[in-house]
């Protein structure tokens, strides 16, 4: 099938690639002219992993295409993915600027059929002002579509590639064979594509997000509980995960969620419930305490150092708002590194994939490390932002030696209070 997908980021680039690895000819559409430039030269602009291996595949056999035209994209696609930014207005809604601006585009210059599919998180009845964007531009038939993703970044191709379930929204029979033939490759283990109305498909996103950010608050609180009756949250975390009922995963406590999906969709769903005269009493609280959340550690901080961190060197590992992902939207780390800066405090960060962005970011305000052991050498104490799989098992002989005093504030949790204590290390962390 003739694939267009307008919108480069993280959803429309994997859904592109990965629309091309299954044997179609894809052609993606982005206004960056220079990021266009380096696809079409093959550099992949995001990290994720094992993209990078389907980008050069698909580019090489001349099923994926780069171009900032996008009259071009509208004559190619036969289906139309619009993967466009719905960043969180200054209300906490989903500002909708970009996906329609494009459809009365697309509207402009249509020719024949097409389906116009939002790939991106939009608000309950975005498909209707989508529809009638076109209707406004055209006479020539359409269907308009909402097939939401729920791509986990760091496994988002494998996500793609073999999805847990697809969630098409759709009006018409013709709408939903397509995508039942697009779609029936990446669901031959017998996974379902469940077809549903629009509103009710662009619900199911927001629903989803909000539920598991809701799951980490809600562990995030028991975390902070246990901290005063003196609990440790690794054990009730593993007897509340037991329970099928409840499931082991978006357990784990720690500074808070943030990345590009969370924050944005639980806020605009928040506003979507007010806006129908409906309050989520519930969001108010996730929201409330996921912003206390990502600074928890930070009044440890402090009464380590006796109220005054001014000059105090601190190290930190992981920047992105979790591992495998070069994505710092809303991560933990940029609050916790604001407060200490404002503090007087310096800080040497490392991360394996996000320095680059955080750079551009915060410039000089902070020093990056070229390796997580140079990045604490000196240090009075080293703060874990970020799960890296790399921070997991250092050498915490090295480490001893390299800090200027034996002092490590993990927000996530990743060592053992026990053998922390018997290598000689101060340690705090959530929970516990």
């Amino acid at each position: 099938m003739k694939i267009t997908v307008i919108g480069t980021g993280y959803v429309g680039l994997v859904t592109g690639t990965c629309l091309a690895e299954a044997g179609n000819d894809v052609l993606c559409i982005d206004i960056d002219k220079k990021k266009v430039e380096k696809m079409q030269n093959g550099e992949v602009p995001i990290y994720e992993p094992h993209l990078e291996t389907y980008f050069e595949r698909n580019i090489k056999a001349g099923r994926l295409h780069f171009s900032t035209k996008i009259e071009k994209g509208v004559a190619h696609g036969e289906v139309i993915f619009l993967a466009l930014p719905t960043p969180e207005d200054e209300d906490g809604s989903a500002d909708l600027s970009y996906v329609l601006g494009v459809a009365n585009q697309i509207g402009d210059m249509m020719k024949d059929y097409k389906i116009v599919v939002s790939k991106s998180t939009v608000p309950v009845g975005t498909g209707e002002r989508v529809k009638a964007a076109l209707k406004a531009k055209t006479d020539i038939p359409f269907d308009v579509v909402s097939n939401p993703e729920f791509l986990r970044e760091g496994f988002a191709v494998e996500d793609f590639m073999k999805p847990d379930r697809i969630v098409v929204g759709v009006e018409s029979e013709r709408a939903q064979k397509t995508m039942q033939k697009l779609y029936k490759n990446f669901v031959r283990s017998g996974n379902p594509i469940v077809f549903m109305d629009i509103k009710s498909s662009e619900l199911t996103k927001y629903a989803a997000n909000a539920f598991l950010a809701t799951k980490i608050t809600y562990m995030n609180e028991i975390a902070n509980y246990c901290e005063k009756v003196g609990a440790n949250v690794d054990d009730v975390r593993m007897g509340m995960g037991l329970d099928a009922r409840i499931g082991k995963r978006f357990l784990f406590p720690g500074i808070g969620y943030g990345g590009s999906c969370f924050p944005k969709d639980v806020k605009a769903l928040h506003k979507s419930g007010k806006d129908a005269q409906h309050h989520f009493a519930i969001l108010d609280s996730v929201i409330e305490v996921n912003e206390k959340q990502k600074t928890v550690l930070y009044p440890k901080m402090e009464q380590h150092f006796n109220g005054n961190l001014k000059g105090k060197n601190i190290a930190v590992w992981g920047l992105a708002f979790k591992p495998d992902t070069d994505d710092i939207r809303e991560a933990p780390a940029l609050y916790m590194i604001e407060k200490l800066l404002a503090a007087g405090a310096t800080v040497t960060a490392f991360d394996p994939e996000a320095m680059d962005n955080v750079k551009a970011k915060l410039g000089d305000t902070i020093s990056f490390a070229s390796s997580m052991m140079r990045a604490v050498q000196g240090a009075d104490a080293l703060l874990i932002c970020t799960e890296w799989h790399a921070f997991r098992n250092p050498n915490f002989d090295k480490l001893k030696a390299a800090l200027n005093s034996s002092v490590i504030f993990d927000g996530r949790n990743i060592y053992s209070p026990e053998e922390m204590k018997a290598l000689g290390f101060s340690y705090y962390s959530i929970g516990r």
